[in-house]
C-alpha cells in the first residue's frame, strides 16, 4: 500500500520506520498511514513501538487521539485496542479515550476488566466512561442482552463499591443512566445528596442521559445553582431531556456570566425547541460574542432539522440517493 505525502508516495514500512527513529519529528501527515490498519499492521507497529522512548509513545498515541477526533475518516482503533495491553497508564488511558466511536460489543469485556482491576484511577474512570457508549447501545437494542447485562452488573458493581475512587463511582454513575433496567433513580438520587460536589454534577449529567422528566424539579434548582459547573450540567439535562417546564430559566442563562454555561445553555435551547426558544437563538445570532453566534447557528440548525416532517425527511433521502445513481450513471457511461 502506499499514500501520497508532500508530493511524495510512502510505504506502510517506510511510514513506520520514520516513527521509528527517534531522530524524526512525529508527522501528522506520516501517522496518518496508520489509519486502517489490520492486524498484520499492527503487528508490525507492536515491534516499532518496542523501540521507542516513553516520551515518544504518548507523544504518538495522544496524537493519533487528537486526529481521529477531528477527522471521522482516520480509524486507529486496531492500535488503540492493542494500546489497552500497555504497561503505561497514560498510553491505555489515551487508547481508552481514542476508542469512543467503536461499537464493537467485543470492547465491553477489556473495558470492565480494565474498570474492575487497572491500577490507576484515571484509567479505570477513562473505562467507566466509555462503557455509557455500550449502555447506550445495550438500551436501544444494538448489543445482545447477554452482554448488556454483564456490563449492568458490572457498572452496579462498581457504583456500590465503597472503596472505589469517586472518579470511577461518578463516571460509572453517568454511564448505567443509559440503562432503563438498573435502578437509576435510586442510584442518582443517593449521588445528588452525597457532599462531593463532583459527584453532585454527575448526578445532574446523570439525569439528562435517562431522558426522564421525572427529574425536572432538581434541574429547574440547579438552573440557579451558585456553581458555574452545576448550571453547565443543568443546562445540559434540560436540553437532553427536551423539558420545556424551564424553558424560561434556559433562556435565562443566555445573559449567565460563565461563556461555557452560555454556549450550554444555546445548545439546549436547540433541543427543547419551540417558537421561544427560537426567537431566543436568533436574538444570539446578533450576538457580539463569536462562540455564542456560531452556537446560535448550529442550534437553529438543529431546530429546523427536528422541526422538519418526516415525509419530507424520506423525500431528501431519496432526492440523494436519485443523485448518487446519476452520478454513478455519468461515471459509468
Amino acid at each position: 500500500m502506499r499514500q501520497r505525502t508532500h508530493g511524495r508516495e510512502w510505504t506502510f514500512e517506510e511510514a513506520l520506520a520514520l516513527i521509528c527513529d527517534p531522530g524524526q519529528p512525529l508527522s501528522r501527515a506520516i501517522i496518518s498511514f496508520l489509519s486502517g490498519s489490520g492486524r498484520a499492521e499492527v503487528r508490525q507497529f507492536a515491534e516499532c513501538w518496542q523501540q521507542l522512548s516513553a516520551e515518544r509513545r504518548r507523544e504518538l498515541i495522544a496524537t493519533m487521539v487528537e486526529m481521529a477526533e477531528a477527522d471521522f475518516q482516520l480509524d486507529f482503533n486496531g492500535i488503540f485496542r492493542w494500546a489497552l495491553q500497555s504497561e503505561d497508564p497514560q498510553v491505555r488511558e489515551h487508547a481508552i479515550e481514542g476508542l469512543w466511536e467503536d461499537d464493537s460489543p467485543g470492547l465491553i469485556e477489556p473495558l470492565l476488566r480494565l474498570m474492575r482491576t487497572d491500577p490507576e484511577p484515571a484509567v479505570r474512570a477513562r473505562a467507566a466512561s466509555l462503557l455509557g457508549h455500550f449502555a447506550l447501545l445495550g438500551e436501544l437494542g444494538d448489543i445482545p442482552e447477554e452482554r448488556t447485562s454483564r456490563l449492568r452488573e458490572g457498572l452496579l458493581e462498581t457504583i456500590d463499591n465503597p472503596r472505589e475512587d469517586a472518579e470511577v463511582r461518578r463516571r460509572a454513575i453517568e454511564s448505567v443512566a443509559y440503562l432503563s433496567s438498573a435502578p437509576v433513580r435510586e442510584i442518582i438520587d443517593r449521588a445528588y445528596e452525597d457532599r462531593d460536589s463532583r459527584m453532585r454534577q454527575s448526578a445532574v449529567f446523570a439525569m439528562g442521559r435517562t431522558a426522564d422528566p421525572y427529574w425536572e424539579e432538581p434541574i429547574r434548582r440547579e438552573l440557579h445553582s451558585a456553581d458555574p459547573a452545576m448550571r453547565y450540567e443543568a443546562a445540559r439535562a434540560a436540553g437532553e431531556i427536551a423539558l420545556r417546564p424551564v424553558l424560561g430559566e434556559v433562556i435565562g442563562l443566555l445573559k449567565d456570566p460563565d461563556p461555557e454555561v452560555r454556549q450550554m445553555a444555546i445548545w439546549a435551547l436547540g433541543q427543547i425547541g419551540g417558537p421561544q426558544a427560537r426567537r431566543a437563538l436568533e436574538t444570539c445570532q446578533a450576538s457580539p460574542d463569536e462562540a455564542m453566534r456560531d452556537a446560535a447557528e448550529e442550534a437553529l440548525a438543529e431546530l429546523d432539522f427536528s422541526s422538519m416532517p418526516l415525509d419530507m425527511l424520506y423525500v431528501e433521502a431519496e432526492s440523494d440517493e436519485s443523485t448518487a445513481s446519476a452520478h454513478e450513471e455519468e461515471e459509468e457511461a
